[in-house]
């Protein structure tokens, strides 16, 4: 079993419809899928990959020798114990927004990592417009309400740039422990050669194949709740591996933390049924700010999500 891999050019041809329900099974049935042909340079791809891995050797590499994850492994190991340390992530990473301090020292790193944002922030809000219409939403309905009326800069765009070493001992701890996202849509271009990602389908653990090139993307808490449950916010975690250095950059469109957040109100509208009864449509979710979701989610992100959705419904 694999998660869909979609060819996003075919929307602007005769296989406009296809593709359109391709991405909606995509949405309801996996919450996680591949574009490829999204139109993102190959060239830029292929840039952004060079400056990230020289970013980690040059700047990072060293530092992470001496972090916490390493000095605990090493202590558990010494211990022999055999338990497994479940509240650390074998994983470094930096986030980078556009009003935060960049690395500096790696050549073409600012640049290229600034032209690959703006690419990127394009192919979400498409992705999103995608989304409003096979929900029957109007058109830009997801990207203003995570904007909350304020301009198209409020929602936040973020962009993190992690990496997973070669990990000695890869049964005793995660890459990066199991949670859903708590934001919008996310989109990630993750390494082409080390996998380690994986969903959680039916019960069971799948990767998320490597594929050069495609961008995968996912969809987070903040969709869920706009969609009144047609589009799960899905469990992921990234597996520790002794093999590689894998490399994952994911880029996050989420509310601005000011705007409102609730089911879409064409989606938990009246439904009639074929004999014109009215039926009230039911929804689970609660009407929230999503700064306060954020304070939630940030106590609560390895743990189920429902409860978080019940916390902010009282705050």
């Amino acid at each position: 079993m694999a998660i869909p891999v979609i060819d996003f050019s075919k929307l602007n041809g005769e296989e406009r419809a296809k593709t359109m329900a391709q991405i909606a099974n995509g949405c309801e049935e996996w919450g996680f899928f591949q574009l490829v042909n999204h139109g993102i340079p190959k060239e830029l791809l292929e840039r952004v990959k060079k400056v990230c891995s020289e970013f980690y050797m040059l700047e990072r590499e060293e530092g992470f020798k001496n972090t916490g994850p390493i000095r605990l492994l090493n202590e558990l190991v010494e211990k022999k114990k055999g338990e497994k340390l479940e509240n650390v992530d074998w994983e470094d990473v930096i986030t980078l927004l556009d009003d935060n301090e960049w690395p500096s020292k790696t050549p073409g790193f600012k640049e290229t990592m600034a032209e690959y944002r703006k690419e990127l922030k394009k192919l979400a809000e498409k992705v999103m417009e995608v989304m409003d219409e096979n929900l029957g939403l109007p058109k830009r309905h997801i990207e203003k309400a995570f904007n909350d009326g304020e301009g198209d800069n409020a929602a936040f765009f973020g962009t993190k740039v992690s990496h997973y070493p070669p990990c000695p001992h890869p049964e005793l701890l995660n890459g990066l422990r199991a949670h859903t996202d708590a934001g919008g849509v996310i989109l990630l271009f993750q390494d082409d050669k080390v996998k380690g990602l994986q969903i959680l389908k039916n019960g069971e653990w799948i990767d998320v194949q490597p594929l050069e090139n495609s961008i995968v993307i996912n969809t987070g808490d903040q969709i869920e709740v706009l969609s009144n449950g047609r589009y799960k916010s899905v469990l992921h975690r990234v597996v520790a591996s002794p093999d590689g250095n894998r490399r994952s950059i994911a880029s996050f469109y989420n509310p601005s933390l000011k705007a409102t957040i609730e089911p879409a109100p064409q989606l938990v509208e009246k439904d009639k049924k074929d004999d014109e009864e009215e039926v009230a449509v039911q929804t689970n979710y609660p009407k929230f700010v999503f700064g306060d979701y954020m304070s939630v989610y940030a106590e609560q992100k390895f743990l189920p999500k429902e409860p978080r959705f019940h916390a902010v419904r009282a705050v």
